[in-house]
């Protein structure tokens, strides 16, 4: 197990049985305070590539924190089937605890497809999955890794935000290329420049909208492509607080923006809210996107976070692509 502390982005892993995995968890179904989950009995088994060293992550207001012993696994998101439906769509988190190397000399080769799932192990994490609020007029609070991600990992001070180890670590791990940490290093140098004497940074996304915010409804459906409007476009439907209808837009999600062709992934009506564990439901439904998630480039506060939290997307700052009609758009 003290091998596994050098996981690299890369490295292949097999996933511990069901039977061994329950074995490490506490009366919470835990590991360290991160929980885990119904939804990953699936991997149980089997055989993945390391996509990212998980030693951060950021919390649900965008600050970065510290975790121990974590990666993420290749192509491995929540399904929400244990958890109401929940429809976010978050980045597994392995414990090392969890996970065994795979060396180059191994014999015999590892299935890396699904496992089929036992019921009775799926109904002892389920347990864990929800907890009883009596008077609550939002029903059960639920238990995810990411209601959990407070107690499973350690803040980051501010001033701890520009001690080099921190984002070496990144390089070191393979989770960002040599050129990526000369760059954005240097953008998140620019920006506390210009932050600090100039107040804004680089993208600069603000809202120009007056009064209620404007919306639109393309009907998009799951496999539909889309291109992303430009920001200059964008910032024309947002607020003075950056939001269309209550939906922020990240400046992680500026690179986006008039830069190819997306599949729609699908349409998110609810998920659960980290900050209490309630399941919300969206007035308007967001889009999510197929392979486009949060990069943790530049944003200062979370730079490098390998979370790669989905971005949502209003229906306004899509257009449609017209597949019959070759590369033009509606």
């Amino acid at each position: 197990m003290s091998r596994s502390a050098n996981y690299r982005v890369g490295d292949w892993v097999q996933v511990r049985t069901a039977e061994e995995i329950l074995l490490t968890l506490d009366e919470n179904g835990s590991v360290g305070g991160l929980p885990f989950m119904p939804e990953m009995l699936q991997y149980c088994g089997r055989k993945y590539r390391v996509s990212k060293s998980a030693h951060k992550t950021c919390d649900a207001v965008g600050a970065i924190r510290r975790m121990e012993s974590a990666v993420h696994l290749e192509d491995q998101r929540c399904t929400g089937e244990g958890h109401g439906g929940c429809q976010a769509g978050c980045l597994l988190i392995w414990k090392h605890e969890w996970l065994r190397r795979v060396d180059d000399g191994d014999a015999e080769p590892v299935s890396t497809g699904p496992a089929e799932v036992d019921a009775g192990q799926w109904s002892i994490l389920l347990r864990n999955t929800r907890v009883s609020v009596p008077g609550s007029p939002n029903g059960d609070r639920y238990r995810c890794q990411a209601t959990e991600l407070l107690t499973a990992s350690t803040d980051v001070k501010r001033r701890e935000r520009w001690d080099p180890r921190l984002y070496v670590q990144d390089l070191r791990s393979g989770n960002v290329t040599p050129a990526e940490f000369v760059w954005y290093g240097l953008i998140a140098l620019f920006n506390a420049f210009t932050g600090r004497w100039l107040g804004w940074r680089y993208p600069r996304v603000c809202g120009l909208a007056t009064g209620q915010t404007p919306t639109a409804d393309l009907g998009l459906k799951p496999g539909e492509l889309v291109q992303v409007r430009t920001k200059e476009e964008i910032m024309q439907t947002l607020n003075a607080d950056r939001r269309n209808r209550g939906l922020w837009f990240d400046v992680e999600a500026v690179p986006f923006c008039d830069a190819g062709t997306y599949k729609v992934l699908r349409r998110v009506e609810r998920i659960i809210e980290e900050k209490t564990g309630y399941m919300v439901q969206f007035r308007t439904p967001a889009i999510v996107l197929d392979g486009v998630s949060c990069g943790g480039k530049l944003s200062s506060a979370r730079m490098f976070c390998p979370r790669g939290i989905y971005p949502y997307w209003r229906e306004i700052w899509l257009k449609r692509v017209e597949t019959a009609k070759g590369t033009s758009a509606s």
